[in-house]
């Protein structure tokens, strides 16, 4: 036997190789994909992101009698289009099925890719989302609502549970009434503000960049609270808002499901389609601010931006919004009044 022969009989036939991997997406499109992926070298939470995008994408299939062998473009399309996230993240799944399909395509031998058609559409209706959700803010009521449940008695509760309730809401209170970041809040220490005083201070690393937020003042008494039930329950460490008795700091996942607690409660998210985000509690201590005409720039500063542009934008954005807000009101009582009208009972008007 030649060299030759002895290595075609060792080395694996591609066309075998081929039929394998057409079988295996035919039988189990999760598993094959799953084998795939583990070619790709991804992170491990890119992965786990990828994963769960291809299951979406096969439950439509199943649901619209498709595979991934016969789909054709309308569905995908319909797929994407239907999606309720933002135009980034429709691309992102149109490229993971546009790179995946090429793979099976090429296994299959066929011609084309329908989903790479889809992403090279200018007119296609998948692109027709918002690049970035609106800045978002609290109206009148929500906010009025929210406050009052800062400040509503917290009643009778075993200690450990007490003085996260009071920490919850001042971590609000600092969110809406000073407008810090969430990664600033989980930096606070007891040091950054002082018993009564109108503002806090919000350290960097960067000496220069070290501010005084003012504070709103709703959130100087419930600030004070706080920092009296902290000392009387002698917590560690000198953070403002330890996520523990021993003063580790908050995750910001922690102080996530914080806050929505404390919307919950306030009953604010039953009016709410959107999240009430730390972002969307600090755009609305800006709003405060514009709507009581305190200077832009001077709103920038206590916020923290070191463009000013940035605040101008977010100026423009309060500046739409209540133009939205007052349209939104002027049609509701449009429609009020022609109700009126048309009720029977008032024919004779």
């Amino acid at each position: 036997m030649s060299i030759c022969q002895a290595l075609s009989n060792t080395m694996p036939n591609t066309s075998d190789l081929f039929d394998q991997q057409r079988a295996d997406w035919q039988a189990d499109p999760q598993a094959a994909f799953d084998a795939w992926l583990a070619q790709q070298q991804f992170r491990a939470s890119s992965a786990d992101v990828y994963r769960a995008q291809w299951g979406n994408f096969l439950e439509w299939l199943r649901a619209k009698r498709t595979t991934l062998q016969t789909v054709q473009r309308p569905v995908i399309e319909q797929f994407v289009s239907q999606l309720d996230i933002r135009r980034p993240q429709r691309m992102r799944y149109l490229r993971l099925i546009e790179r995946v399909l090429d793979h099976v395509r090429e296994i299959e031998t066929a011609p084309t890719n329908p989903a790479r058609f889809i992403a090279q559409d200018g007119d296609s209706a998948w692109r027709h989302a918002r690049d970035n959700e609106p800045t978002g803010f609290l109206t009148h009521d929500e906010r009025a609502l929210l406050v009052g449940h800062l400040y509503a008695p917290i009643g009778t509760l075993p200690t450990g549970q007490r003085w996260r309730e009071r920490r919850d809401r001042a971590l609000v209170a600092t969110f809406l009434g000073a407008g810090v970041k969430t990664g600033e809040a989980a930096e606070l220490t007891i040091d950054c503000y002082a018993a009564g005083a109108p503002y806090v201070t919000v350290d960097a690393n960067n000496p220069l960049l070290v501010r005084q937020a003012r504070l709103a003042p709703f959130a100087v008494e419930l600030l004070d609270n706080w920092i009296s039930e902290r000392r009387t329950v002698g917590l560690a460490g000198d953070l403002l808002f330890p996520a523990a008795p021993s003063g580790r700091s908050m995750h910001k996942a922690t102080m996530l499901r914080a806050i929505d607690a404390v919307v919950a409660a306030s009953g604010m998210a039953a009016s709410r389609v959107a999240r009430a985000s730390p972002q969307t509690l600090r755009n609305t201590y800006a709003a405060e601010l514009f709507e009581d005409g305190t200077d832009p720039e001077r709103v920038g500063q206590w916020l923290g931006f070191q463009q000013m542009i940035s605040v101008h934008r977010l100026h423009r954005a309060w500046q739409e919004w209540m133009g939205e807000q007052i349209r939104e009101r002027d049609l509701a009582r449009a429609t009020d009044a022609t109700d009126i009208i048309d009720d029977p009972e008032n024919s004779h008007l």
